[in-house]
């Protein structure tokens, strides 16, 4: 659940949150997506980084990771030496105890969204709700 005075633009109802990454957290650092849109089912932050920044190594016992480049221009490095270089768009994964940096490389502020989780996909369970016949298309003008 969402605590409304530590995240209190976030907008909720009845099984559902949402808010911009600003109302997340400011600054430089993390934007707290799990803790602020109340997510359970896997971890999610993001991770605003200044223009030429270089962020610790790390790893992990269980969790794979899911990098997500929304702005800027990234590197992620491995425990073996290789590096990955990731712009807007860009995504990687990395398994937990693959030792992994990410580093910002331009000269303007990165934001990348970060999911992470265990025990894997529970599969395609999407349905209809009743009364819905289609998937999509194209919005009335």
């Amino acid at each position: 659940m969402t605590d409304e005075q530590d995240f209190p633009n976030v907008t909720s109802g009845d099984g559902y949150a949402a808010a911009h990454l600003d109302d997340l957290g400011e600054g430089y650092g993390f934007r707290r997506i799990r803790r602020g849109l109340g997510v359970g089912a896997f971890g999610a932050n993001a991770i605003v980084l200044p223009p030429r920044y270089e962020a610790g190594a790390h790893l992990h016992e269980t969790q794979e990771e899911l990098y997500f480049v929304h702005s800027g221009d990234v590197e992620l490095e491995f425990g073996d030496g290789s590096v990955v270089k990731l712009g807007p768009g860009g995504v990687a994964r990395v398994d937990a105890p693959i030792v992994r940096r990410l580093r910002n490389v331009g000269d303007s502020d990165a934001t990348v969204v970060v999911v992470g989780g265990k025990d894997g996909y529970v599969g395609r369970d999407g349905q209809l709700p009743e009364g819905e016949s289609r998937s999509g298309g194209p919005l009335d003008a």
